[in-house]
């Protein structure tokens, strides 16, 4: 897929029984002959889409369309949005979306989608990732990075991917190895969340800042060999960055590879990080880095609300006990291992993340990766990153009644830092200067303009 012209996009954004919004402005539909405004609520009758308004009811077999007289000044209200999906800030919120409201079947359920232009979802894109307030070159980097994934996406989805057995998932009775990426969403292109890219509508768009980022970058993209970049990006790297590889399937790709995030290497800190012997001194250190900063200026640009309920970014601790752990492991997973002996460190990535880690128990020990899926069996939600050390305390009997897990950085660390990046551009670098920095080998193009 060539994109010489900027496409639109199908973005799923909630999916329930009931489905209820309000349209703002004069909406027409198909489906009927009437102006739709005001309140209504969708749901499935006899396997028939049904919209209830005030004095009007909007039927289909297989979706309703709502489009708008004027799809930049008129909009549509989505309530009971659920952000943060499985995060530690799940949520219900109302949202508010510009262009075309589609209602569709989704089994026996409801899905909501926003069908709307590249661009004017990037601004959303970049005004949900971090506040609409932050400088305009982090805001001109997340831009090109947010449009890279997304292109990279579906010029992928169009292709005929044939993948190699051996890059499956390992599930056997000693190993539980395997990785979480986008899977291909088949009713819509993107969702609206973590998952894919957060896309919270013209809700967080409360500066001109953001509109002037997704301008001065238009159908500007990171390519290699001659393709669009597949980007990536998390909240804190901790120091180092992670390779694509040691996250998600083993495929390598040269511009997302590790890095230091920094001008100059550390110093007095051995950097195979891969070596665990290493990979403890740099979690235990609090080397520079542009992403150790608790400069709330900084952070305030980077986080929104819900993402500063958490506190430590660069450096944390997480504690818990037999009890606690034993219950969520066990819970995690549909094991019970007995109580927790210990948590061994097998495989780490160049970052000092854990792509293996050996749980043992008194009745059962396995070996789980990658990632995400440690940082999903040790967290009630996601534990903030797989980049850390096990302390034991108050050992009774061989048996650990106490665990505390030291750790660095914030999400997998592959691509861009975001809390670096805020930093590099609030130190003067420039947007490219950003890119190049936390994508080598790499070059930025403009496709369409």
């Amino acid at each position: 897929m060539k994109f010489n012209t900027e496409p639109w996009l199908n973005v799923g954004i909630l999916t329930d029984d009931k489905i209820k919004f309000e349209l703002y402005g004069d909406f027409s539909s198909i489906a009927t002959n009437k102006t739709l405004n005001g309140v209504f609520t969708a749901e499935l009758k006899n396997n028939k889409i049904i919209c209830k308004g005030n004095n009007i009811t909007v039927e289909a077999e297989d979706e309703i369309i709502f489009e708008p007289s004027d799809p930049v000044s008129e909009s549509f209200l989505l309530r009971d949005v659920i952000i943060g999906v499985k995060f530690h800030w799940e949520r219900r919120e109302k949202q508010r979306f510009n262009y075309f409201l589609k209602i569709i079947k989704n089994g026996n359920q409801l899905t909501a989608i926003n069908y709307l232009p590249v661009e004017a979802y990037l601004t959303s894109v970049i005004s949900s990732e971090m506040s609409a307030k932050c400088s305009i070159n982090l805001l001109r980097s997340q831009a090109v990075v947010a449009r890279s994934w997304l292109l990279a996406q579906l010029q992928n989805k169009e292709k005929e991917k044939i993948k190699d057995p051996s890059l499956k998932p390992i599930k056997t009775d000693e190993e539980l190895i395997t990785w979480y990426d986008r899977e291909a969403h088949t009713l819509f292109d993107v969702c609206a969340d973590d998952h894919c890219q957060r896309f919270q509508g013209v809700t967080k768009v409360t500066t001109d800042t953001a509109f002037k980022a997704i301008k001065d970058t238009r159908g500007i993209v990171l390519i290699s060999d001659d393709e669009i970049c597949d980007t990536r990006y998390s909240k804190s790297c901790g120091g180092m960055s992670e390779s694509y590889e040691n996250v998600w399937e083993p495929v390598k790709y040269k511009y997302l590879q590790p890095i230091i995030d920094y001008k100059f290497e550390p110093e007095n800190l051995e950097l195979d990080l891969t070596k665990e012997e290493n990979a403890v001194k740099w979690i235990k250190a609090n080397p520079p880095a542009f992403c150790n900063t608790s400069d709330p200026k900084i952070l305030n640009q980077i986080l929104l609300d819900y993402d500063q309920e958490t506190k430590d970014f660069y450096r944390w601790k997480v504690e818990y006990s037999q009890n606690e752990l034993s219950n969520l492991i066990k819970e995690k997973l549909g094991i019970d291992f007995g109580d927790i002996v210990d948590l061994v460190p097998i495989e780490r990535g160049y970052s000092a993340r854990l792509i293996k880690l050996k749980i043992v128990g008194t009745k059962k020990s396995l070996v789980i990766g990658k990632e995400l899926e440690i940082r999903r069996v040790l967290s009630p939600s996601h534990l903030y990153s797989s980049a850390f050390y096990v302390e034991k305390e108050n050992i009774k009997e061989g048996i650990p009644q106490k665990f505390i897990l030291h750790g660095a950085g914030w999400g997998h660390g592959v691509g861009l830092c975001q809390i670096g990046a805020a930093v590099m551009a609030e130190q003067g670098y420039q947007f490219d200067e950003i890119l190049i920095h936390y994508f080598p080998n790499a070059q930025i193009k403009r496709i369409y303009s």
